[in-house]
C-alpha cells in the first residue's frame, strides 16, 4: 500500500518517498484515477476508468528514483479512454470496449527514440558509426555536435556557489552559450573530458544567479538546477500549478461554431478523417503529431529547412505523418501553409508564446479564421514553462525542465552524490510525456467539438511533465528499490556531463541485456513499415483498444523532415 513520507534525508529538501510502492501496474492505475479526477473535462465514470487493464513487471525497469513508467502508463490509459469516448460518439455504445496498457511497454516507449531500426540497423548504431547525416536528403544537424566543446555545451556544471549546479544548454547552436561563459567556440579540445574540464573552469567563475541573469538577458536556454523545494518556491512553479496537467479549454469568447460530426471511413481508428497541421521541432511537438497519427489522424508536419533539428529523431517521430518544407520568410510558402490550415481541424505549434504570432498564426488569428469558415479549430501549443507566468516566454528544452524541476537533483542524489551534483535522468521523459499530454488534450477537444461545437485551446509544457514526478501524491522510489533495479540491469555509469542520447544508451543497453524480447527481430512490441526512405522497424503504440482495427497503429513509414516541397502536399 502506498505510503508517502519525507525524502529530505535521501533526495534533498522538498522530496517525497513512496516507502511502500505498489507494483508498477497497480501504481499506474492509482495515478490514472488521480489524474482523471483532477483533470477538468475528463470522465469520472467508474465504468470507463475500470475498463483499463494494466499489466507489466511489478518492479521499475527505469534507472533512478523517478516513477516515469507509472506516469507513462497512466497517461497512455487516459488516451485510450478518450479514444473509446470518440468511438462511442461515432459508432455507438459497445460494452466490450476497453483499454489495455503494458507498463513495461510504456517504459520502453520513453526510450523509443533508440528502438527504431532502418534497413535492419538500429538508429543509435548508425549514429555511432558516424553515418547518420549521410542518409538524410537534408542534414539538419550539420556541425552542431562536430566538436567536443560544442557537444559538452549541453551539460550540468557546478557554479561558484558550493553545491549549486547550472544546466547549460547549447540547443542546436552551442556557440552563443560558449561565448556567454567566456569561451571561444573555436577552442581546441581533443576529447570530451577535456571539453568538460574547460567548460567547468569557466562556469565556476559565476554564481548560479549571475548565470541565470546572463541567460535571461541573452534569451538563451539554461537553468539553475533546483532542489525540489527550491523549484516549488519560485514564482513560475506557483504560476504553473494553477493549471491542470492536461490543460485544454473551450474558447467561449470566439465566434460560435456548430458541432462537427465524425465521418465514417474504412479506417476504424477514432481520429480517422481528422486533419492536423503542425509546426514543431525536436521531440515533444512531434510526439503530439505521431500520437494523433497513430489514432488515425491525417498529420502534415511543416518544417522550415533553414532551422536545425536532430537527424536521429526523424527516424522515429515522423512515423505516420507527411512532412513538408515551408520557408516562413517567403510569402508564397506562407500562403500555401494557410491553405492547409483553412481545412485543418487541429493546428499544433511548438514555438514560444508570441513567436508564431508574428507570422499571423496566433491563437486569435486562427480562432477568427474558424469563425469565418463556420467550423471550430483545436489550437495546440507546447513549450517549456507553460502558458503564462514570469518565465513563460523563456526558451527551454527537456534538459532544462529536468534541471529546473529538481529531477536532475534527485537523480544525482540517487547515484550517491551528496555535494549537489546533478545528473539528468536517463530518458527524455519530459519531452515524451509532454507530447502525450498534448495529444490527450487534443483528443478531448475533438470529442467536445463533436458534441457541442466551438474552438479549443490545448497547452502542454515540459515543466509540468517534469514536475509531476516530484508531487507528494506520486512519491519517489526508495533507495532500496533503486539499488535493486541497478543490480538487475547493471546500468553503465551516468554522470552530469553526458548528453541525452548518451544517457539513453545506458537504458537501452540494460534493457537489451535483461529484456531481449523487446529488441528481437519480429518482436511482438514492434511493427514493420516499408517506405520510400527505407524499411523500418518501430515500437508499436502502447495503448490497445478492444478492437484491433480501432487500436492505434501507424500505416506509413517515417519520412525525413522537409521531405516534400511546399506545393506538393494536400489533404488525403
Amino acid at each position: 500500500m502506498t505510503q508517502i513520507v519525507s525524502g529530505a534525508d535521501f533526495y534533498g529538501p522538498g522530496s517525497w518517498i513512496d516507502s511502500e510502492a505498489l507494483p508498477v501496474p497497480e501504481d499506474a492505475k492509482r495515478l490514472m484515477q488521480i489524474l482523471a479526477n483532477s483533470t477538468p473535462g475528463f470522465t469520472k465514470d467508474p465504468v470507463a476508468l475500470n475498463s483499463v487493464t494494466f499489466t507489466g513487471s511489478p518492479e521499475t525497469i527505469i534507472p533512478g528514483p523517478l516513477k516515469s513508467a507509472v506516469i507513462a502508463g497512466a497517461l497512455h490509459a487516459l488516451a485510450g479512454i478518450v479514444a473509446n469516448e470518440i468511438l462511442e460518439i461515432r459508432d455507438g455504445q459497445d460494452p466490450t470496449r476497453g483499454v489495455s496498457v503494458d507498463t513495461d511497454h510504456a517504459a520502453i516507449w520513453l526510450g523509443s527514440l533508440g528502438m527504431t531500426k532502418r534497413n535492419g540497423q538500429a538508429v543509435r548504431e548508425i549514429a555511432k558509426e558516424g553515418k547518420l547525416g549521410s542518409i538524410f536528403p537534408k542534414d539538419l544537424e550539420k556541425d552542431t555536435f562536430a566538436t567536443p566543446l560544442r557537444l559538452r555545451a549541453t551539460a550540468s556544471y557546478e557554479t561558484k556557489d558550493p553545491g549549486v549546479w547550472y544546466q547549460l544548454h547549447g540547443s542546436l547552436d552551442a556557440d552563443p552559450t560558449l561565448r556567454l561563459i567566456g569561451l571561444d567556440p573555436a577552442t581546441q579540445c581533443d576529447s570530451n573530458d577535456k571539453a568538460v574540464k574547460t567548460i567547468a573552469e569557466h562556469v565556476r567563475r559565476y554564481s548560479a544567479n549571475e548565470l541565470e541573469m546572463m541567460y535571461v538577458s541573452r534569451g538563451l536556454c539554461g537553468s539553475i538546477c533546483y532542489t525540489p523545494a527550491g523549484w516549488c518556491e519560485t514564482r513560475m512553479a506557483q504560476d504553473l500549478d494553477r493549471h491542470p496537467l492536461i490543460n485544454y479549454s473551450q474558447q467561449t469568447h470566439a465566434v460560435p461554431t456548430p458541432a462537427i460530426p465524425l465521418s465514417i471511413f474504412s479506417d476504424k481508428r477514432p481520429l480517422a478523417g481528422i486533419k492536423v497541421v503542425e509546426l514543431v521541432r525536436v521531440i515533444a511537438g512531434p510526439v503530439i503529431g505521431t500520437t494523433l497519427a497513430a489514432f488515425g489522424a491525417d498529420v502534415i508536419r511543416v518544417n522550415c529547412g533553414r532551422l536545425p533539428d536532430f537527424n536521429s529523431l526523424q527516424l522515429t517521430l515522423n512515423a505516420g505523418v507527411r512532412t513538408v518544407d515551408v520557408d516562413l520568410a517567403k510569402d508564397e510558402d506562407v500562403e500555401r501553409l494557410w491553405a492547409l490550415i483553412q481545412d485543418a481541424d487541429v493546428f499544433v505549434q511548438g514555438y514560444r508564446p508570441g513567436v508564431i504570432a508574428r507570422k499571423g498564426l496566433s491563437l486569435h488569428s486562427l480562432l477568427e479564421m474558424a469563425g469565418k469558415r463556420g467550423k471550430g479549430i483545436v489550437y495546440v501549443e507546447e513549450n517549456c514553462y507553460g502558458p503564462d507566468g514570469t518565465m513563460a516566454e523563456r526558451p527551454g528544452w527537456q534538459q532544462v525542465a529536468d534541471a529546473a524541476s529538481g529531477c536532475s537533483y534527485v537523480t544525482g542524489r540517487s547515484l550517491g552524490h551528496t555535494d549537489g551534483t546533478c545528473v539528468l535522468p536517463a530518458l527524455p521523459v519530459p519531452d515524451m510525456l509532454t507530447g502525450l499530454i498534448g495529444a490527450i488534450g487534443t483528443m478531448m477537444a475533438i470529442r467536445d467539438r463533436t458534441k457541442q461545437g466551438g474552438s479549443y485551446h490545448v497547452f502542454a509544457s515540459l515543466m509540468a511533465a517534469a514536475s509531476l514526478h516530484l508531487k507528494p501524491e506520486l512519491g519517489l522510489y526508495a533507495p532500496t528499490v533503486v539499488q535493486k533495479c541497478t543490480e538487475k540491469f547493471k546500468w553503465d555509469e551516468m554522470g552530469p556531463d553526458l548528453f541525452v542520447l548518451e544517457l539513453l544508451d545506458v537504458a537501452l543497453k540494460g534493457w537489451k541485456d535483461v529484456m531481449p524480447a523487446f529488441f528481437a527481430n519480429d518482436s511482438q512490441y514492434t511493427t514493420r513499415l516499408k517506405g520510400d526512405w527505407g524499411d523500418f522497424e518501430l515500437l508499436k503504440p502502447v495503448a490497445k483498444l478492444a478492437s484491433v482495427e480501432a487500436s492505434p497503429h501507424h500505416t506509413t513509414a517515417p519520412e525525413p523532415n522537409c521531405y516534400r516541397p511546399s506545393d506538393a502536399v494536400s489533404w488525403l
